[in-house]
């Protein structure tokens, strides 16, 4: 009887530590399930407006003029870089990009601790005639103290746009000034400096904060 005794409960003391083992398991499982960070497929991303190259692109040489430095191929090097190409009068689309660009990169800071440093906002002005390195880089860290803000002679944007999709043009505004028709795109360029792929209007602070992390989650 003692004998039975004992293995009924060796076989209940068994059967508690498998549900327990089992428990553990679940909790586990649910713990990461709501901390990891989220990832997008490319279908899902594409159903955003996010549209990823085969292959991502090398960028010939550039500089650019920053309110106080240079900014060339190496400042794209170990980011994320969501690079807008636009001008400080334009009167929507701009500041509306430039504004979710901000607080995408205000959410990441309150979510991905580290890597938030990986998320690079850039503003590159399509309008040198007007915007000035320091009025850009002012109209940048407008939105975020963390962007930058960039502009060059117009041969120069024109060789760094054809490379990544970007159309500008000059055009009178029938009062004898002129506004500058430009691609809406956020331009992606990945932590090697290349050309990665591009988010298309309208741009959401959602949808930048996941696509950011998506990319450097798999990169």
């Amino acid at each position: 009887m003692a004998v039975y005794f004992g293995l009924k409960m060796s076989s209940v003391a068994k059967t508690v530590s498998l549900c327990l083992g089992f428990i553990v398991i679940v909790v586990i499982m649910f713990v990461y399930s709501t901390m990891r960070t989220p990832q997008l497929s490319d279908d899902e991303l594409r159903d955003k407006g996010v549209f990823l190259l085969p292959k991502p692109r090398d960028i010939s040489p550039f500089s650019l003029q920053l309110a106080d430095a240079d900014f060339s191929n190496d400042d794209l090097k170990g980011k994320w870089s969501f690079v807008f190409f636009g001008f400080t009068h334009c009167p929507d689309v701009c500041p509306t990009s430039m504004s979710e660009l901000g607080k995408a990169d205000l959410a990441l800071q309150d979510t991905t601790g580290e890597r938030a440093n990986a998320f690079q906002g850039v503003l590159v002005s399509v309008d040198p005639d007007r915007d000035t390195p320091m009025e850009v880089t002012e109209y940048a860290k407008f939105f975020s103290p963390r962007f930058l803000g960039a502009t060059a002679p117009r041969e120069v944007l024109a060789e760094l746009t054809q490379q990544v999709n970007v159309a500008f043009a000059k055009v009178p505004d029938g009062n004898g000034g002129f506004t500058v028709d430009h691609t809406g795109n956020i331009v992606l360029i990945n932590p090697h400096g290349h050309y990665h792929g591009f988010m298309k209007l309208p741009h959401d602070a959602e949808t930048i904060r996941l696509t950011y992390q998506s990319l450097d989650a798999r990169f």
